[in-house]
């Protein structure tokens, strides 16, 4: 109807993008466009910022998720494969899902050598956490890395991920997280706002989605509080491992 304005659920509530409130309706679309203008430098940028340390916690993940020979793994967030790739490749006659919002990042992702030689275990889907495009009880474990936090609602995220796990299925999410110590947490902090948005606008020309990257981790609840957050999804056994003094964490839940 002419001058009429219908406000939808998603218009009504607010939510965070970085240190900006914004509308939940908007959020999906923002970090849609950070991602996809990054896309084809993200690689290089996580290792640049991280030091390669990612890497290492993405192989500790593995090691504490021990993949197993057969298992059907659905990683969310999953851009560019890192996760998928180390999980098919110690896990015989496994298969994996990557599941991403940003094409592009899956693009680039399937430009990578072991896309090719893992071509036949590995499918690459663009759809929602929020709304998995997948059956009850479809996968044998979830993973999302680095991914959870940008998430409009992580509830409804969290609550898919127990829905598309069969029982006996396992939730794993790595996420930059609170250092306890507050002297080495300040430090962090002046180092992510003064150094990684530079980095960003010298190797990728985007000063903006960078910063808003270190705003969203710290935006992100501790350790304690996502954990809490992860049971009241209806998880078992839940538990979390700091990286780097807490830097990042890995969370581990059991849909039993």
């Amino acid at each position: 109807m002419l001058g009429t304005t219908v406000m939808t659920d998603d218009e009504n509530h607010t939510t965070h993008f970085g240190f900006q409130t914004v509308p939940e309706g908007e959020k999906a679309g923002l970090v849609h466009g950070v991602f996809t203008r990054v896309a084809s430098k993200y690689d290089v940028m996580n290792d640049l910022m991280s030091g390669g340390v990612h890497r290492l916690w993405k192989d500790a993940m593995m090691d504490w998720l021990a993949p197993r020979p057969g298992q059907r793994l659905l990683d969310v967030a999953g851009g560019t494969g890192d996760v998928a790739f180390r999980f098919l490749k110690r896990a015989p006659q496994a298969s994996a899902v990557v599941l991403d919002m940003t094409e592009s990042m899956l693009v680039a992702g399937r430009k990578r050598a072991e896309a090719d030689r893992l071509a036949e275990r590995l499918d690459w889907v663009v759809g929602d956490a929020m709304a998995l495009p997948f059956p009850s009880n479809s996968f044998d474990t979830y993973t999302i890395s680095f991914g959870i936090r940008n998430v409009t609602r992580i509830a409804d995220a969290l609550a898919e991920a127990f829905r598309v796990l069969r029982p006996g299925g396992r939730l794993m999410v790595l996420e930059f997280s609170r250092i306890p110590n507050d002297l080495m947490q300040k430090a962090y902090d002046l180092y992510s706002f003064n150094v990684i948005p530079v980095m960003g606008q010298v190797v990728t020309g985007d000063r903006d989605s960078y910063q808003y990257l270190v705003e969203s981790i710290r935006k992100f609840p501790d350790q304690d509080t996502f954990a809490g957050m992860i049971r009241a999804a209806g998880f078992d056994q839940v538990k979390y491992r700091n990286m780097t003094m807490g830097v990042a964490a890995l969370h581990s839940g059991w849909k039993i």
